[in-house]
């Protein structure tokens, strides 16, 4: 905390140091320096994140039964497709982005893709990707050097200038231990 004289005294205090006059509730403090206002103000962080994480349980689109059903239908959909699907509960970021679908009439999933490029430290986002486009096929408009997007393709310079043979298409397994052999 710093004291200061005037509003132009604060205003240059935020200019020089970059700072944007709100406290990080997160910062470290060492053992040295922590005090019982360090305590009380760790104590109201703690409630507001409960406080928080009640009120996005309690959201009527929780307990709203067209969620709940359609839910319900995706995993039976999944299961019976022989795959496993997991949610996020409600109030999750990737939650709530998350487009997958199942469209009945065609009996197909829909699903919402993370392209993670990781040595271009470049990421792209898909939806509605039908669950019988090969992966060929949805790396195409990416990394295929005729086929791409210019701009996409310089991005992806190191993607699109090596042999198609020698890129390796990686899948996170999610919920495996650590220790367990592949």
């Amino acid at each position: 905390m710093k004291y200061s004289c005037s509003l132009l005294c604060v205003k240059k205090h935020k200019l020089a140091l970059s700072c944007n006059g709100v406290r990080d509730k997160t910062a470290f403090v060492s053992v040295n320096e922590f005090t019982d206002l360090n305590l009380l103000s760790d104590y109201r962080f703690l409630e507001d994140v409960g406080r928080t994480a009640d009120a996005a349980a309690r959201h009527c689109i929780v307990h709203s039964p067209a969620t709940k059903r359609l839910l319900y239908c995706l995993r039976n959909k999944a299961r019976g497709c022989n795959i496993e699907l997991k949610t996020l509960p409600v109030g999750f970021t990737k939650r709530r982005e998350n487009s997958t679908t199942f469209n009945s009439m065609e009996n197909k999933f829909y699903w919402h893709l993370k392209l993670i490029f990781t040595h271009c430290h470049a990421e792209y986002t898909l939806k509605g990707v039908p669950d019988d486009k090969t992966l060929a096929d949805i790396l195409k408009p990416y990394i295929d050097p005729v086929e791409s997007d210019p701009v996409i393709c310089q991005r992806l310079k190191i993607y699109t200038a090596s042999p198609q043979s020698d890129v390796r298409i990686l899948m996170k397994i999610e919920n495996r231990n650590r220790n367990s052999v592949r």
